[in-house]
């Protein structure tokens, strides 16, 4: 079947982390300049750092953020598949947006090729309204033992009928390697795989892109594919959302600069924590995520728990780390605690997950410092919300997303007021502790501000004043910077003329 008059084109790469979604979404604003009605697609993602759509379904963040470059909603046929880990051995399976079970690796494994269906159905519904769909594919296609029911990469390009270009990460090393070497271990295991890349770009690379000159040349000569492009190391994607990887660096802080404290412990299924990236660009704030095994530090303004995709299990991994001692000492000399989604649920008495929701079935004790009780229920709540910060009165524009209902004393004392006047989170009697289900809230700049300045008054950063830009600015100027980069480093007009109309298997 042909769909139309779209195109597709389909990026995968040599490995992880080598770019992808960064790529796909530089290339979504690009191409919307270029006045295409461009969507982005990803058959299938993992990752516990989820964006709510319109109508309440699940996708991946990344694909937001895809959707954002191309002027688009988010929607949940941009990410049909998503798997939301919940242990070292389990997930969370939402197809559709919608959470349809929970299984263990090896048997989603054996059983995923059921899920190539609603996979194509998604993928028909955008090549029958756009232009050209962008697809990212997940991990690396030479990966042959994972083929057999693979709906992420070359599994989904074979049923869908869409070419691929290749990417290669030049900053971890070996990338003539791994780009020929993809090219190799598909001839062997499947040439009809093989024979879907059309092309390969290079990513990463520091410093002047004519000294990779001879390496393009050695990769074209032994893989026959033409090269689109050598993208260079490009400063702006710092200035984007976090993806599936927890940044460990830092962006510049002006010298002298007065600051607000600010750290977050790595929760071992820490869910969402792109909710830090706002105040972790924030010039007068000195944020830092804090590794296990490290104590959390003794002069930070506040402590944020981020959300969890178990909060059971995270409550046990936080107490191994020994952080409950250090978060009681924090509290006791005076310091702020700000829990979101899965962190609130564990400032609280108790946790109780009767039916294994979260993750595993059972009880946990809480940290105890908001005299409230969380119960796990199968019902999850995904919404997108309007509030008002009680303490501050500043608006806040925000979604929902977590299962459990949280109940106690604390209540009383909302963390924030919803539009249709329920309340929502808790703080504690001396208002140094709050907890709320709101994620994404970090992003109004008035709210930001206002709460930085409750915490430490006068210390927090002014950027209005200083005449630089909000936080919803500066990501979008960031998508516009990529698209730039990406318009100088890569034939654009050869990678147009990749995309070709899909033949969907029936």
């Amino acid at each position: 079947m042909t769909a139309g008059g779209a195109r597709a084109l389909m990026f995968q790469g040599t490995g992880s982390d080598v770019g992808k979604t960064v790529l796909v979404a530089g290339l979504c604003r690009l191409m919307r300049r270029r006045g295409l009605r461009v969507a982005p697609f990803k058959p299938q993602n993992m990752s516990n750092n989820a964006a709510v759509c319109p109508d309440g379904g699940e996708i991946g963040r990344a694909q937001a953020l895809q959707a954002r470059a191309a002027g688009l909603v988010p929607h949940t046929d941009f990410n049909p598949v998503l798997l939301k880990p919940q242990s070292d051995t389990a997930a969370q399976i939402i197809v559709h947006g919608k959470v349809r079970q929970a299984a263990e690796a090896a048997d989603y494994m054996s059983g995923r090729g059921v899920l190539l269906a609603p996979v194509l159905e998604s993928f028909e519904r955008l090549v029958s309204a756009y232009d050209l769909v962008l697809v990212e594919g997940a991990g690396s296609p030479a990966e042959v033992n994972l083929r057999r029911g693979d709906i992420a990469n070359m599994g989904f390009a074979r049923a869908a009928g869409v070419p691929v270009c290749l990417v290669g990460d030049i900053d971890r090393g070996g990338v003539i390697a791994a780009l020929c070497g993809t090219q190799s271990v598909l001839q062997r295991d499947d040439p009809e795989d093989a024979a879907l890349i059309k092309s390969f770009l290079v990513n990463k690379f520091r410093g002047d892109a004519r000294l990779f000159d001879e390496g393009v040349a050695t990769i074209e000569a032994m893989t026959a594919w033409p090269c689109m492009g050598v993208v260079p190391w490009l400063a702006c994607v710092s200035r984007l959302p976090a993806e599936d990887a927890v940044p460990l660096t830092m962006p510049a802080k002006a010298d002298g600069a007065k600051r607000v404290k600010v750290v977050a412990p790595m929760l071992s299924r820490m869910a969402n924590f792109d909710d830090a990236d706002p105040l972790r660009h924030e010039a007068d704030v000195d944020f830092h995520f804090i590794k296990p095994g490290t104590p959390l530090p003794q002069d930070a303004d506040v402590v944020i728990l981020f959300g969890t995709k178990s909060s059971l299990g995270d409550m046990s991994f936080f107490r191994q780390q020994g952080w409950h001692h250090d978060l009681q000492a924090h509290v006791r000399r005076g310091g702020h605690v700000l829990g979101l989604c899965g962190g609130y649920q564990m400032l609280g008495r108790t946790l109780i997950d009767p039916d294994g929701v979260d993750g595993m079935a059972g009880q946990s004790e809480g940290l105890g410092l908001l005299d409230v009780e969380t119960v796990m229920h199968p019902a999850k709540q995904t919404r997108e919300v309007e509030a008002v910060h009680a303490l501050t009165g500043r608006s806040i524009t925000a979604y929902e997303i977590h299962a459990g209902v949280t109940d106690g004393p604390d209540r009383t004392r909302p963390f924030s007021i919803l539009s249709g006047g329920e309340t929502d989170g808790a703080t504690s009697p001396d208002g140094r502790v709050a907890g709320t289900y709101l994620h994404g809230l970090f992003a109004q700049d008035d709210f930001r501000r206002k709460w930085l300045d409750s915490l430490v008054p006068q210390t927090s950063s002014h950027p209005v004043q200083d005449g630089a830009a909000g936080y919803e600015q500066t990501v979008d100027q960031a998508l516009d910077d990529l698209a730039d980069g990406l318009e100088t480093a890569l034939d654009i007009e050869a990678l147009i003329a990749q995309a070709a109309p899909p033949h969907i298997k029936k």
